[in-house]
């Protein structure tokens, strides 16, 4: 019975860099390296970068959301808001750089396949911490437990800043303090490195949240 091949992607800036990569996943019967424009449902993309900044996030949101491939990700280091983008963005594998060694990046790439999540232990850890403080930052009484992406209580504020509200309008509209609101979006505005409330307002629309 033939091996079913999994598919995979490489993107990464530096010509040197992908050669080194591409020289790693050869030996492996089970991986069919194909064009980055060549995308297949059920493939891996490997995506190489030092800091993650803007165009890196946007490359990984649109990797994992437009063309069902699953994301590896080869990173130098990640900030807690670049870790809070990594989650939100749906890449399913983090590889620390100095990690990346061939049988670590093609043990990522399976586990990737299968469906699996693995991130660094540190990160990990890191990731939870970041969570727990956005948690106790947002949630009062009541409210119902974030999940990725936006909260509703992040959606309801953003639409009325999106209709061009101030703190105090929205406060009244939605029956919260002016603190509450300042707290939502500001929790908003630094999981997704969002740089004013332009930003998140165009952020909302790109996601399709309003």
């Amino acid at each position: 019975m033939p091996v079913k091949r999994i598919s995979v992607t490489v993107h990464t800036s530096d010509p040197l860099t992908e050669t080194g990569i591409l020289s790693f996943l050869r030996d492996d019967p089970c991986l069919e390296v194909i064009g980055r424009e060549e995308t297949r449902a059920g493939g891996v993309a490997v995506v190489l970068t030092g800091r993650l900044h803007e165009l890196a996030a946007t490359k990984l949101r649109r990797l994992s959301r437009s063309t069902d491939q699953a994301v590896v990700l080869i990173a130098e280091r990640l900030r807690e808001p670049e870790m809070m983008a990594v989650v939100e963005c749906g890449v399913r594998v983090v590889v620390w750089r100095h990690q990346a060694t061939a049988p670590r990046l093609v043990e990522a790439i399976h586990t990737a396949a299968r469906g699996e999540s693995q991130i660094p232990p540190d990160l990990l850890g890191r990731v939870l911490a970041q969570t727990s403080r956005l948690y106790r930052h947002t949630m009062s009484d009541g409210d119902q437990p974030p999940t990725l992406g936006l909260t509703p209580r992040e959606v309801d504020v953003i639409k009325l800043v999106a209709e061009g509200l101030g703190t105090r309008e929205i406060a009244d509209r939605l029956a919260y303090s002016e603190r509450t609101v300042k707290n939502v979006l500001h929790a908003m505005m630094t999981r997704m490195q969002l740089r004013n409330r332009a930003h998140a307002v165009a952020y909302a629309l790109r996601e399709g949240h309003i």
